[in-house]
């Protein structure tokens, strides 16, 4: 038998269940990822000890690190799997479910709180219409040099898993959401709706409900500058309640 690797993963059968752990051993081979291991325990699932379980259920779809959809926890740190190189990862390696999301099975869980966030702060452009509009308005070179990072975000799960002001117990809508409110109202067209922006993170689970702990900034996958955007906003924030209030 050739070289393998132990692969420890924290399952649960339903939402409802308790959760265990379930031990593999891999066959190694060079340039092994997350995923792949994953796939193997689809095709033979078997325990290191030999007893026949049920494949692990987990979630994927582009990889290569753009849709986030296989954002896990790994060794103990919020990534996705699919660029998660075994050569790299410390052994044996671990994988467990995020555990700021509900769990829906195994590794599967449900980030729709993070797209319903999404929503709220109107992460889109509003176009009227579905005819042709011609070209719209240009966005300056030095305005898109710093929001195309902006852009990159998918969603992943990761700085809400590591921010310690988002759990069950908040309302706060993460730093994602709010990153995007900077970068839509940015965008000439987006300008549009800026305030709508402004007061969706203004209410409740909004900006205010930020701690500054800054750890999303350092296990965001993309490097978004998440600490930046939030603090931008905390002044536009602020330019928005003193017009609300010289208004009332």
């Amino acid at each position: 038998m050739g070289e393998t690797i132990k692969l420890r993963v924290k399952r649960q059968d339903n939402p409802e269940a308790s959760p265990r752990w379930d031990d593999f051993e891999i066959p190694y081979r060079k340039n092994l990822n997350v995923i792949a291991m994953l796939m193997h325990i689809q095709k033979n699932p078997v325990l290191a000890n030999g007893q026949k379980t049920a494949p692990v259920v987990y979630e994927c779809n582009c990889l290569e690190e753009v849709c986030g959809a296989c954002t896990m926890i790994i060794n103990g740190k919020p990534q996705q799997a699919c660029s998660a190189l075994v050569d790299q990862l410390q052994k044996p390696i671990t994988l467990e479910p995020l555990t700021k999301f509900p769990v829906l099975r195994d590794l599967h869980v449900d980030r729709n709180k993070m797209f319903e966030n999404l929503k709220k702060v109107k992460g889109w452009i509003d176009i009227d219409g579905t005819y042709d509009l011609g070209p719209g308005p240009r966005m300056a070179p030095k305005t898109q040099e710093w929001a195309y990072p902006l852009s990159r975000c998918m969603t992943c799960g990761c700085c809400a898993e590591a921010c310690p002001n988002y759990n069950e117990k908040s309302d706060f809508m993460g730093p994602a959401a709010i990153s995007q409110v900077r970068l839509f109202n940015a965008h000439p067209t987006g300008s549009m709706q800026k305030d709508d922006r402004l007061d969706a993170i203004m209410d409740k689970g909004g900006i205010s409900d930020c701690g500054n702990a800054q750890n999303c900034v350092q296990v965001c996958p993309k490097e978004i500058p998440l600490t930046t955007s939030i603090a931008d906003m905390g002044k536009d924030t602020v330019k928005r309640w003193i017009s609300r209030a010289l208004r009332a």
